[in-house]
Parts: C-alpha cells; structure tokens; sequence
C-alpha cells in the first residue's frame, strides 16, 4: 500500500549516517539556530515550518530546512501542503551527547 502524500516523512539520513560534521556545519548559520531552537520547545508535535518567524525568503527558509533535514538534525513530515518539522533530538543525543544541550544553552 503506498504512503499518502499528508503522511510522508521527507528523506533523512538514518541515525548510523549522520555525521558530526554535517550537523555543527548546519547548526553554525544562525538562521538555522533559531529554527532548531523554536523547534525544541515543541519535542512531541512538530512545527510547521512557515509558523516559525525568520528573517529570510521563502525560498532561503527551504534551503535552510533542507540543510537540517539533510544534516539528520530535523525530521520533516508533509500533512496536506504543510511541511510539519520535528527536531531529532533522541538520534542526536545518542551519537553526540550532550551536543544539543550545549548549543540550545549557549547565549543568543
């Protein structure tokens, strides 16, 4: 049976592949650091992408989002023609712990 569209999680590297320089590469851009930040104040649920104010384009917020999901720090999910994001803090935290931690905490 194939996946509907409103169910499916976009394509993310599996937790063996994600690779510590990929992900501070993708935290270090301070746009994709308040993302990331807003999103981890919503662990369980997600956030749809466009409800999270940034300072960019449409297009560059794509861009951006795509750099995190590719980086295996966010998992994104299509509901209808929203892009629901959730942070992969479980993943991350097992390969790098305490890496989040540090960086969520560190002075904006």
């Amino acid at each position: 049976m194939p996946v509907e569209q409103h169910d499916a999680v976009l394509p993310q590297p599996p937790r063996e592949e994600i690779r510590i320089e990929q992900v501070l590469a993708a935290l270090g851009d301070p746009v994709r650091l308040v993302f990331v930040r807003e999103l981890a104040k919503e662990p369980a649920v997600g956030v749809a992408c466009g409800v999270i104010p940034l300072p960019v384009t449409k297009s560059t917020r794509t861009h951006h989002l795509r750099i995190l999901r590719e980086a295996g720090v966010i998992t994104m999910r299509a509901e209808g023609t929203r892009r629901i994001a959730c942070l992969r803090r479980d993943d991350l935290d097992a390969l790098y712990p305490g890496l989040l931690e540090g960086v969520l905490g560190a002075p904006h």
